[in-house]
């Protein structure tokens, strides 16, 4: 990723309007073939590849979150990995190689960046609070979050958001899309840092298929975000 980056990046688009470059196929043909060399028996579900089978055992990758940024000249974009077991994220870890972080967790051993332990933010309310927010509401979820005096913000990058979010530096983040592989990390991540991480609507569910969205906090203000999605009218949505 390091290397690709640059100004004037060639790129295509995805049928759900979505950039991809060649950095990106790239390195999800790399992490299959090492998956395969080393655990063989396991399944792999990549954005741009995968390798379904019948294992409980399934590795979600990403191995560019970030492409809009990626191909747009702006260092906001990440790599991320997720071993699954029965669709429950138990192992995970997100690189962000412009600034050299790696964040790691594996289930019930906590959350680390670089080696050290990280938590999420304590704050209990919403003002000057900064929170992510990748979602098809974008303009009346943000409104009503600004209303708060939230710091609301969008990245375009789920699991950047997510790594913020564990680190204590964003108390939220908000995606409304159906990619495991943009939450299976987060999911492990963030709750061994001690934060919470359900679907939109506040239950829990599987990565290793198509999710309801996601909802990563700190803890202490997951249920008032519950709430306040669902009371954001279908009607408000853009999609």
């Amino acid at each position: 990723m390091r290397n690709d980056f640059r100004l004037g990046m060639q790129k295509g688009w995805k049928e759900d309007n979505t950039p991809v470059t060649a950095t990106d196929i790239a390195i999800n043909k790399l992490v299959i073939e090492e998956i395969r060399k080393s655990f063989p028996e396991h399944s792999v579900l990549g954005e741009e590849d995968g390798n379904q089978g019948k294992s409980d055992l399934v590795w979600v990758c990403d191995p560019l979150d970030g492409t809009v940024p990626f191909s747009h000249g702006y260092p906001i974009f990440v790599f991320s990995i997720a071993l699954t077991r029965k669709g429950k994220s138990v192992l995970g870890a997100i690189y962000d190689p412009v600034m050299d972080r790696l964040a790691f967790a594996e289930k019930g051993k906590g959350a680390f960046l670089n080696n050290k332990k990280i938590t999420v933010s304590q704050k209990n309310d919403f003002a000057n609070a900064l929170i992510n927010l990748d979602a098809d509401y974008r303009l009346p979820l943000r409104q009503r979050l600004i209303q708060k005096e939230v710091f609301a913000t969008t990245l375009y990058s789920a699991v950047y958001g997510g790594l913020l979010v564990a680190c204590g530096e964003f108390v939220a983040e908000i995606y409304d899309y159906n990619k495991p592989w943009d939450g299976a990390a987060v999911k492990v991540i963030v709750e061994e840092a001690g934060g919470k991480v359900t679907d939109l609507l506040g239950n829990e569910q599987r990565y290793d298929q198509p999710i309801n969205g996601f909802i990563a906090s700190n803890g202490p203000l997951h249920n008032e975000l519950v709430e306040l999605i669902k009371s954001t009218p279908t009607s408000e949505r853009s999609n």
